[in-house]
């Protein structure tokens, strides 16, 4: 088959890595299109995929987003229309769904988090197949039209699938300069554009400061954009390393003592690889979210003081991998 791609943020591209290399194996014809936002082009060079980069996020305000939309999916319309393509995939992204749709090409889309409402009004309704894990009830998706056999459902993390056959690099650290009788904490920043903005999500400054200013701690902070970068330089933190370019970040969870994200994805990794993580989150709570923290994996985390900072042993980590051809199998059944 013809198969094309569009991974418009960075978390989506270990995402798919796994799954492109399967399907080029097995003969098909894989092209990617990419956006210009956080370090989602790095990331794509950091694992060797080539993609066409078409349009860049359209910023906070709905304006924005409802330009860009419209500006890129005309964009990726003229990109995609000559190419004649079997079957379209994404994590999230509705410019697939609603291109392909236009384009009468079948399409699946991916997500873990039910709660994006116009993301998911525009893309679940134009998809042909919407993946999702099994921990989100089915109740709260049939807003966006994804029902079955429209919806299609997997166990376990996403997460769990594409980090099945991975071995960490056991050398980031050292090359980050983390130092080796510190404990280690990996930080991932809030969604929120600006950090510097404490009333979106207080908290996370709050355990950057308490984490920065620790002898005992290194840790190292991955921002998802420029601004978020020029902002955790400019404070100074002595205890704080800020890697100039996208890293692997899960070879750096493996090798980390703790994790303290306000995200999703690097949560779940955490959780997949076996090392405790405790979450920032601002939102309301998924489904994932909700499953992982009744089952003890997930810690919310209120006050900075309350985080265990000790050194862990990285070979009793209890990871889980599942097989990243059921999640395959899954989205391929759009084609038919």
């Amino acid at each position: 088959m013809r198969v094309w791609v569009d991974i418009t943020n960075s978390p989506h591209v270990p995402v798919f890595a796994p799954l492109i290399a399967r399907l080029r194996a097995r003969g098909d014809t894989v092209e990617l299109t990419s956006r210009e936002y956080a370090q989602t082009l790095q990331l794509l060079e950091l694992h060797g995929l080539e993609a066409e980069v078409v349009g860049h996020h359209g910023g906070r305000s709905r304006l924005g987003k409802a330009r860009t939309l419209v500006s890129r999916e005309q964009a990726l319309r003229n990109w995609a229309k000559p190419r004649g393509f079997d079957l379209a995939l994404a994590h999230g992204s509705h410019d697939l769904t609603l291109t392909a749709r236009r384009l009468g090409i079948p399409s699946a889309t991916m997500f873990d988090y039910e709660w994006a409402w116009l993301q998911h009004q525009l893309g679940c309704r134009a998809a042909t197949k919407v993946v999702v894990p099994e921990a989100i009830p089915p109740g709260r998706l049939r807003r966006y039209g994804a029902v079955p056999p429209k919806l299609l459902r997997y166990p376990g993390l996403k997460e769990e699938y594409y980090l099945a056959d991975f071995e960490p690099d056991t050398e980031l650290p050292a090359r980050l300069g983390v130092d080796p009788a510190r404990v280690l904490v990996v930080l991932r920043t809030p969604p929120d554009v600006s950090l510097y903005h404490r009333h979106e999500n207080p908290l996370f400054p709050r355990t950057l400061d308490r984490l920065g200013r620790d002898p005992s701690v290194h840790a190292v902070v991955l921002p998802r954009t420029d601004e978020q970068s020029a902002y955790v330089r400019s404070l100074a933190l002595p205890s704080v390393l800020l890697p100039e370019r996208a890293v692997d970040a899960p070879s750096l969870i493996a090798a980390a003592d703790l994790v303290v994200s306000a995200g999703g994805t690097m949560n779940r990794e955490a959780v997949a690889l076996g090392v405790p993580v405790y979450t920032t989150f601002g939102g309301r709570l998924g489904g994932v979210d909700e499953a992982l923290i009744r089952e003890g994996r997930l810690v919310p985390l209120s006050d900075p003081g309350a985080l265990e900072l000790r050194k862990r042993d990285p070979t009793t980590a209890p990871r889980v991998r599942r097989d990243p051809q059921v999640l395959l199998d899954l989205l391929l059944s759009a084609a038919g």
